[in-house]
This record gives C-alpha cells, structure tokens and sequence, in this order.
C-alpha cells in the first residue's frame, strides 16, 4: 500500500514537472513570437485573433516587430480590392510586402472576412519562419490546383439595380419615400466607363383639423463618366451629368465637361498616397422650374472646375486632402471652392488624435428662385435657400493604457459589456 502511494505521488510530480515544463516552453514561444500592430478599421479582430492565434497582437505601433496597413478600393466588379502592406520593424527592419485581394461582388461578408484572414496568414509566415514559434505551425493545401482559363461573357461590364422604399404614418402625418439607383460600370487598367442613374422621390403629408397639406421633392439624374489611361500619372475624359431637381429649380440641367488629370505619383500607388490634379472646362444648359434671382428661365452657360485631392496612409497616421474651385466664364465672380480635410494622427504611445472638418465659399446659385420662400419650404428644405458659406468639421481624441497585449478574445455579452450582438 505505501509503495503504491509512492508510485502515485512520484507520477502526479511527474505530471506537474511535465505542464510546467510545457507552460514555461510555451510562454518561451509567446515572447519570441512576432509583435504585429495591425492599422485598419474595417476588420473583424475578433475573428483574426482566433485564426491567427500564433502571434502577439499589440496596441502599439512603437511595440510592434511588423506594422500591417490595410486599405481597400472599390473594384470595376463592384467587390473591393483590399491591400496589405507589412512593414518590417526592428529585428524584421527592411523585410516589406504587399499583398491584395479583391472581393466579388456577390460573395457574402463571411467568404469576405476568410480570404482576408487567409491574405494575412500567408503575410505574416515569413515573420514567424525567423522565430521558434514556425515549430508550432503547420501549412498545407486543398489539394486542388486545377486552373481554367475562365471566358467573361460580359466583358467586364457590371451591371447593380437598387431601389429602397420607405413608408411611415402616423394620425397626423405620412411620408413616402422612394430612393432608386441603377449603376452600370467597366473597369479595366486602361479604361474606366460608368453610368448612374438615380431618382429620388419623398412626398410628405401633415394631417390636423383645419388643413390637410403635401409637400413633395423629387429629383432625377444621369451621371456618366468616361476615362481613358495614358500611363501612370495622366488621363482624360469626359464628365456628363443630366438631371432635374424640384428642390435646385432644375426643370433640366445638362452639364458637358471634358477633363484631363495628372497624379504626382503613379496610379499603382494609390491605396496608399495619391496627389490629384484635374482640370474640367465645358458647357451647361440649365432649364428652370421657375423664374431665377437673375430673371432667367433658361441659360446657356460655360464653366471650368479645378480639383486637387491628397491621400496618404502610412504607420503614423492618414491624411486626406481635397479642393475644388468653380467658376463660370461669362461671369468670374460667380465661382465657389470647397476645401475638405480628415488627419488622423498617433501622437504617442496610446494617444491618437482625428479631425475632419470642410468649408466653402459660395457664391455661384444661379438657379434660386425668385421671390420669398414659405416657412415650410424653409423648414422642410423643399427649395435651395441663399448662402454664401458652408461649414463642417469634428475631432476625436483617444488614449489607451495598460497591457501592450491583445491576444484574447472573450465575445460573451457583445462587445463592451452590451446586450447586442457586436
């Protein structure tokens, strides 16, 4: 009996010698494994730190062996091409990649979310295979590698229908709205063709008494664009937008512009910094609901448009720039600028500062009706009010402290303690 009592002791040592063992050579493994700050806002890290558990996901880009970038465009599909640029930093300094996917359109968010994560796997191998933590890790493959050349019947054209009804009521009041769009589209590197058509339609009843009134605004539009490339920083085209619009006094407006464009860095370079300049000179005819500012029911006019935009995204932040100038020629008092800005900044460790904010002088509404709005065309927006200025803007300011490290993922209850599904 004592011997056997003996045997069971030295084996539950055993045990214990072997779990220790085991927990300080995998807490060895945790350290040497590569530290990754991943910049990007549109994804699910939840998921990613499930699937990749095998790396240190840290808070801080100052902490961090490899900084990941992930930006996304829109694709001539309709998917989004989403690219991942790793930087090596520290001991992984000069080792850099970039890596893309792109999305198509009918796939759902779930397909989306695992090509993704299969992108950043296949990123981040190449860190991890320089640390001991590769000896944990196993690649393989489906088996499948059978190609076909696939033939595209349609040539590249997309073609996306969306309508978006909405009906709500009330005793005294009711509204209809109806928002229809239809977007046809062919991407290619050396063209680029797109045509939107939308109409907007929102009827608005108010119910009392003495008085049953409806007010209606609706708006139509035809908007095409042509591009065609000439290498990597020039291109022309040609802008052409139709439409009407109650609340703009648009019985018609046509709009004829051609365009040339120059990016200061070439066009493969754009998910990650761009400078933009493009010039549109051409022609507008303008049909009035009613009678303008200027006593005009109709005009032919001439106008040029300038606009400059400014991109980048790197590990200390992002900024985006953008400016446009408009002018008509038979008038150059009539013009209007727009300027929009958005910076967003990692200041220190743990503290990020964003702010956006836009203004505009104006001074170019022709189509104003004349003679004096109603208060509710004023109060409803039915019809374009007088201004000589727009103003916008926002700021954030957020600071993290604590453990460097995010490795666990914990869903109960959503994210943040709330009872929703995050």
């Amino acid at each position: 009996m004592i011997r056997l009592t003996l045997l069971l002791i030295a084996a539950c040592f055993s045990l214990a010698v072997s779990a220790q063992d085991q927990q300080e050579k995998n807490d060895s493994l945790r350290k040497e494994a590569p530290n990754i700050f991943i910049d990007c806002r549109g994804c699910d890290m939840n998921f990613t730190r499930q699937e990749i558990p095998w790396i240190n996901y840290v808070r801080d880009v100052r902490e961090a062996d490899v900084y990941v970038l992930v930006t996304s465009q829109n694709t001539g599909s309709g998917g989004n091409m989403y690219t991942y640029k790793f930087q090596g930093l520290g001991r992984f300094e000069g080792m850099n990649d970039t890596l893309s996917y792109s999305s198509n359109p009918d796939e759902t968010s779930s397909v989306i979310r695992t090509h993704r994560t299969n992108l950043l796997k296949a990123g981040l191998i190449r860190y991890a295979a320089r640390t001991p933590i590769l000896d944990e890790l196993n690649i393989s493959h489906n088996g499948n590698f059978s190609e076909e050349e696939v033939e595209d019947k349609w040539r590249n054209w997309v073609f996306a229908l969306e309508t978006n009804p909405r009906f709500n009521a009330e005793e005294s009041y009711k509204r209809l709205q109806f928002n229809n769009s239809v977007n046809i589209s062919k991407i290619t590197p050396d063209i680029k063709i797109e045509v939107e058509v939308d109409y907007s339609y929102n009827r608005q009843r108010f119910i009392d008494e003495e008085e049953d009134t409806t007010y209606i605004r609706s708006s139509r539009s035809i908007d095409n664009l042509i591009v065609k490339s000439l290498g990597e920083h020039w291109s022309y085209g040609l802008r052409w937008d139709l439409g009407s619009s109650s609340s703009q006094n648009y019985d018609f407006n046509n709009m004829f512009l051609p365009s040339l464009e120059y990016n200061l860095f070439p066009y493969s370079e754009s998910t990650h910094r761009q400078l933009r300049f493009l010039y549109s000179i051409g022609y507008q005819y303008s049909n009035y609901i009613d009678t303008t500012i200027y006593n005009k029911t109709y005009e032919h006019l001439f106008l040029q448009q300038m606009r400059v935009a400014y991109q980048v995204q790197e590990k200390w932040g992002s900024v985006n720039l953008s400016m446009l100038y408009s002018g008509y020629l038979h008038d150059l008092t009539k013009t209007s600028v727009e300027l929009y800005a958005s910076v967003r900044i990692r200041i220190i460790k743990g503290l990020s500062l964003s702010i956006n904010g836009g203004g505009g002088y104006i001074n170019d509404q022709l189509a104003l009706r004349k003679g004096e709005l109603s208060e509710a065309e004023r109060l409803l927006r039915l019809k374009e009010q007088a201004t000589s200025y727009s103003l916008q803007g926002g700021v954030s300011l957020t600071y993290t402290f604590g453990s460097i490290y995010n490795n666990v993922v914990n869903p109960r209850f959503g994210n943040g303690g709330g009872g929703g599904f995050d």
